[in-house]
């Protein structure tokens, strides 16, 4: 039985996370750098947000139910949103503790060590970061970007970390250990913030432009090549990788609706060889070209993209 490749990925994130943490916090304790103790709070917020992320990923694969009749995508951007302040307090934490430090000065020992063990940690969460990446554009699973994202953040959290800590090491100018600490905790608070924007776009359902592009082109050459006489009421949302589009079609209304089905039908696959690797949903709605003596009264919503 072939295994989905979006439950490998989180499987070995989630399997990394732990391996991660063990490291830093082994580091941490040789070392007692504060910029080190950044790193490994960061990975603590990072392994809860991944138990998060795999739970959230099993749940959007569920069909929809009585009570979930879209489905469970939507748990995607709420756990995207969740990393994200995962990821904004482990940086106040950081930050508290640099300026602690700086008050009363850092205490470190043994910066050998806890460099190389931090070095090889940064460059395993490159190549798993990178792939999760890549496995969650594959799928359209926004979870797996995301987590990707805050593995990437861990790695470059990392790379930071040696950098600073090896020019401590090299000329004993001991209160750089918590400046790169905060300089650290800066660059997980930007990706903090990304992270919880994008999650709030896809919870207000917020429409992606490339698409709304594709499919008005695509309404445009229906209408040029006759099978449709015009359209409005276009709307659409993405939720996980699935894809809901509603669209009113407008047709000779002479049309008998055996003809109209097959017009109709005929954009729809369109439509979806348009959108490869997603799931896609399709509800139109059939009106006669002079749809304004059959809607007197005018639609009852705005059209926003008129």
């Amino acid at each position: 039985m072939k295994r989905d490749p979006r439950t490998i990925a989180i499987t070995v994130s989630l399997a990394a996370s732990g391996l991660m943490l063990a490291g830093k916090l082994t580091a941490y304790f040789l070392t007692h750098s504060d910029a080190i103790m950044s790193d490994a709070a960061e990975s603590v917020v990072h392994g809860v947000a991944t138990g998060m992320a795999a739970f959230s990923l099993w749940l959007a694969g569920r069909p929809g139910d009585r009570s979930h009749l879209y489905g469970h995508g939507k748990i995607a951007y709420f756990s995207a949103g969740f990393e994200g302040a995962m990821i904004l307090s482990a940086a106040i934490v950081i930050v508290w503790s640099a300026v602690e430090s700086l008050v009363h000065g850092p205490r470190l020992r043994d910066l050998g060590a806890g460099l190389a063990i931090t070095a090889g940690l940064a460059l395993f969460n490159l190549f798993l970061g990178v792939g999760l990446i890549r496995v969650g554009r594959r799928h359209n699973a926004l979870v797996l970007v995301a987590n990707g994202k805050h593995v990437l953040t861990d790695m470059w959290t990392s790379a930071a970390v040696v950098a600073g800590v090896a020019v401590v090491w090299a000329t004993e100018i001991l209160w750089l250990d918590p400046a790169v600490a905060i300089f650290a905790a800066l660059n997980i608070l930007y990706s903090a913030v990304k992270l919880i924007r994008e999650s709030f776009g896809g919870l207000m359902d917020r429409a992606d432009p490339a698409t709304t592009d594709m499919l008005t082109h695509a309404l445009e050459n229906a209408r040029h090549t006759g099978l449709i006489s015009g359209f409005h009421q276009l709307r659409h949302r993405a939720s996980n990788d699935q894809v809901w589009i509603e669209v009113h079609l407008l047709l000779d209304g002479s049309l008998s609706t055996r003809q109209a089905h097959a017009n109709v039908t005929m954009i729809e696959d369109y439509i979806r060889q348009a959108l490869p690797g997603r799931q896609v949903f399709i509800t139109t709605h059939v009106e006669p070209a002079d749809h304004r003596s059959a809607h007197p009264a005018g639609h009852l919503r705005t059209d926003p993209l008129e």
